[in-house]
């Protein structure tokens, strides 16, 4: 920041491009016509014709393209032209040389091409400004992460010179005035095409588009500029098709080396190229896949985990008393059990539920309790190994400083331009935008009212869903009354009235989960917009939070109310609850092997439906949008089809991309860590879709998607936040589908309390989980109508029926009331959660406490290098005031063995702290 001015460092710099480039030259390369604002080379001898057009430089082969703008004439062409022409002229007076393609060089003969290029003085000055730290000597401090048994690895290992495309060196932050302390080899590839593009766009995003900057403050920024249509598209190039090296030399090719190494499904076994995708695509990036990896990574332990699980309830499958009871015609099938809704419903016999009490107990068993506990230790062991792994990250990319930065120096164009007070900043003492407190907390409360009117339109489309399974399931009873679906071969046994209602039920609701989500998004974006926040991590987190708060009770809501409500508020024949009195809709009843399968299809449902859904997002409609738009420019020869025209052919990486990414990855993180003891095998339906999934973003991102501008990040941002808060919330919501979904603790209390004889055994609990019910009691509107009931059913001889509670029988003292094992089972449920939540806390909280967040040698690591990078600019300042006295003939500098200790001692002292 420049001080005694008022004024901030870049508010100077964009004030010095309105009077000339930053070392105060006239950017002579390119000359404008006032008349039509076209950019023309002034050696007019280079043939077009005979030199390649895909390339990544100016027409003269040494000037390397950073940035394009493009843009088409239209109708409103006049005001466009204006703009673009002011816009063009400023950027040159920044620096910037700038070279035009006329349309009738484009294959569609109506788009321009601007080509933008930012020579030394322009990037000196800009990476000075960015604090851009660059290498000033090659790291010498060893290397000790030797693996063990590491030659059991070598088949994942990729080749070195992709995995460390650069050498390690020492970096410090850029500054002009010390460009002989820095590596500079050569000033044209010092700074990486990554780093350029960052800095033009940097430009891009203040440069102004009118003669008088201080008359329309809001007129500034390619951003804006593109949403009014002046130009169509700004981008930075790909450095060569993804399928062959490019055939100029100097070019990198890195394109490629992506491509072939890591953006292909068949190296999906490789581990990933993170310093070179960090390298082509920017931190941002680089931190995303490398979380990403890091996450399915450890999904394998725990799809290890509930595969074992889901084979122990396979392999006791034959075992289970409860389930055989229920399946033998001499129990289960002589149990008449009560209507399950009034009217379309009659009597049914227990074993009609014999297919689905089987296929429940593959995940209501003993195993589901372990797992349930184990994924709230693994959740832990993931979220703190990942802090280790971005603490590693943090140190290797030069991010150990960038926070400061980050606040400091990304502050928001749209900010700026909206701001119109200003004030002096209390830590700097210059003048800053300032928007107004009142204006502030109007904004936040219409957000907020924002959010919670969508927050309940999903509340009211749940309900709906709910009043449909009411409605569906009476009118399926009804009409399965005589099982026709049995006609069905291999399916239709497995056909019932709640199946079919909770499969249909899910689906519906899948697609309310995707419109909802469709339309939410939009709204989310433009409120935050109006919020105006002041930089751009602050932008990013308030997104987050709006778009992760909607997406959370969107996708799980149907959870949670399987899970937590289904069932638990049925009452009692004659007494039945009603979801509104009004609405003659009787709540839903849970089979009597429990509502856990329900939980169970729920879960599939809804979150293969939506990464099958998510991956046809990602790569099929790119890709079908590709081919479309390139179907003609594919025939033309390499030479003719332009670099900046392929690109242009490609699909806009906007700057949510990468948001939608994490919002879709942290929302599969939920559904297998909220619910996964209802579904062992989520983690492996996760892994299964994580492996396609790190190479479908990586070929969606190398080969259908133009190059992003690079951006640094340090670390996942708000999304870290959100994971620990998943993962608090997850024990409590397993310890709950544990004790209040699964049967797992009324089985427990039968066998340890309740068990007929003095051996332990699971014999009579069916009949002891069933009350009964006088039906001559029934009220007339339960009672099923006279054509709805089965063949068997004679009121004469049936006079009660069953239905799942602890309720005293009729003719009881306190009949219909809830007997003591009712009350037991609720103490034990309540035990267990307290108990489960306390064990997986204490662990939890433990393992978070014994594992570092930084490695003990990342950490010497980051004190030996600032040591270090102190002792060289010392030495580097101390030599350079002896050559400044040499050459005013003032002697040398002598400076004994006692200061230099001192001076070592004193730089020591202030890196540690």
């Amino acid at each position: 920041m420049t001080r005694g001015t008022g004024k901030s460092k870049e508010e100077t710099l964009i004030e010095m491009s309105e009077a000339g480039s930053p070392n105060g030259e006239e950017n002579n390369g390119f000359h404008s016509n006032s008349n039509t604002g076209l950019f023309q080379h002034d050696d007019a001898t280079v043939d077009k014709q005979q030199q390649s057009k895909d390339s990544v430089y100016f027409r003269d082969g040494k000037r390397r393209i950073d940035f394009v703008l493009s843009y088409v004439e239209d109708k409103d062409g006049e005001r466009k032209q204006e703009r673009r022409k002011l816009y063009e002229e400023n950027m040159q007076k920044a620096g910037l040389e700038l070279e035009l393609e006329d349309k009738s060089e484009s294959e569609d003969g109506k788009t321009f091409f601007l080509k933008i290029h930012a020579p030394w003085e322009v990037l000196a000055t800009y990476a000075d400004v960015l604090k851009i730290k660059v290498p000033f000597k090659v790291n010498d401090i060893p290397e000790n992460r030797e693996i063990p048994v590491g030659w059991l690895f070598t088949p994942l290992r990729l080749p070195d010179h992709v995995m460390h495309p650069d050498p390690d060196y020492f970096t410090s932050p850029f500054d002009k005035s010390k460009d002989d302390f820095f590596l500079i080899d050569d000033k044209e590839t010092f700074f990486p095409p990554s780093t350029r593009n960052r800095i033009v766009y940097y430009i891009l995003s203040r440069c102004p588009y009118n003669k008088d900057d201080k008359l329309s403050k809001d007129k500034r920024g390619i951003k804006r500029l593109l949403n009014n249509g002046t130009y169509t598209s700004a981008f930075p190039l790909h450095d060569c098709r993804y399928w062959t090296k490019s055939r100029d030399s100097n070019c990198e090719s890195e394109r490629y080396s992506l491509y072939r190494y890591w953006a292909r499904f068949f190296r999906f076994y490789k581990e990933q190229p993170l310093n070179l995708i960090r390298k082509y695509y920017g931190e941002k990036i680089g931190i995303y896949f490398a979380w990403l990896g890091f996450y399915t990574e450890m999904l394998f332990y725990a799809a290890v985990v509930g595969l074992v699980c889901f084979i122990y309830g396979a392999v006791t499958y034959n075992n289970v008393i409860w389930t055989k009871e229920i399946c033998d015609g001499e129990i289960g099938g002589q149990i008449v059990m009560c209507p399950l809704c009034d009217k379309k419903c009659g009597f049914w016999k227990l074993n009609s539920t014999c297919n689905s009490t089987w296929h429940s107990h593959l995940f209501d068993n003993t195993a589901t309790v372990f797992f349930a506990i184990f994924m709230g230790i693994w959740v832990t062991l993931f979220l703190e190994f990942w802090k280790r792994r971005q603490a590693r990250l943090e140190y290797e990319w030069d991010l150990v400083d960038f926070e400061e930065e980050q606040q400091r120096l990304q502050l928001r164009p749209e900010y700026e331009t909206k701001c119109t007070g200003r004030r002096v900043n209390k830590v700097t003492q210059e003048m800053e935008p300032y928007f107004p407190v009142t204006s502030k907390c109007a904004r936040a409360c219409l957000s907020g009212a924002t959010v919670l009117f969508w927050i309940s339109l999903i509340i009211a489309s749940i309900i709906g869903v709910i009043a449909y399974r009411l409605a569906v399931f009476a009118a399926l009873a009804s009409i399965m009354k005589d099982s026709p679906t049995n006609k069905l071969e291999l399916v239709g046994s497995l056909i019932t009235p709640q199946l079919a209602t909770s499969v249909t039920a899910s689906c519906i609701n899948f697609v309310i989960i995707m419109v909802l989500n469709f339309f939410y998004e939009r709204v989310a974006i433009w409120i935050t917009d109006m919020e105006v926040p002041k930089t751009h991590l602050e932008y990013e987190n308030k997104l987050t939070i709006k778009m992760f708060l909607f997406q959370f009770v969107n996708y799980y809501s149907s959870c949670f109310y399987v899970a937590f409500f289904k069932g638990k508020f049925v009452g009692y024949p004659g007494k039945y609850t009603y979801m509104f009195n009004w609405s003659g809709l009787r709540n839903e009843e849970c089979d009597p092997g429990g509502c856990l399968i329900e939980l169970t299809t729920q879960l599939v449902i809804v979150m293969t439906g939506k990464q099958v859904w998510g991956n046809i997002q990602e790569a099929l409609l790119p890709w079908l949008k590709n081919w479309w738009s390139s179907r003609k420019a594919r025939s033309h020869p390499e030479s003719l089809y332009s670099r900046w025209e392929q690109d242009y052919d490609l699909q806009n990486f906007s700057q949510f991309c990468l948001f939608y990414e994490y919002l879709e990855m942290v929302i599969q993180f939920g559904f297998i860590t909220l619910f996964v003891a209802s579904f062992p095998l989520a983690p492996l339906l996760a892994l299964l879709n994580n492996i396609l999934e790190v190479r479908v973003d990586a070929w969606k991102l190398t080969t259908q998607f133009r190059r992003p501008v690079a951006a640094k990040a340090h670390s996942i941002g708000a999304w870290d936040e959100i994971l620990n808060m998943i993962a608090v919330f997850s024990v409590v919501t397993n310890a709950f589908i544990v004790a209040f979904t699964s049967d797992m603790i009324p089985r427990l209390v039968y066998l340890y309390a309740y068990h007929p004889g003095s051996e332990l055994t699971m014999k009579g609990y069916v009949n002891n989980s069933l009350s009964i019910f006088n039906i001559s009691q029934l009220h007339p509107d339960n009672t099923p109508d006279p054509n709805e009931n089965p063949a068997w059913f004679d009121n004469s001889v049936i006079t009660t029926c069953r239905y799942r509670d602890y309720r005293n029988p009729p003719g009881h003292e306190y009949e219909y009331s809830h007997t003591m094992q009712f009350w037991h089972i609720l103490a034990a449920k309540m035990a267990f959660i307290i108990i489960m939540e306390h064990v997986v806390f204490v662990v939890k909280f433990s393992v978070a406490w014994l594992i570092p967040d930084v490695p003990s040698d990342v950490q010497a690591r980051v004190k030996r290098e600032r040591y270090l990078v102190q002792e060289y600019l010392h030495n580097y300042e101390v030599e350079k005031l002896k050559r400044q006295l040499n050459e005013m003939g003032g002697g040398e500098l002598c400076i004994c063995p006692e200061q230099a200790q001192t001076l070592k001692h004193e730089v020591l002292s202030e890196c540690l702290t």
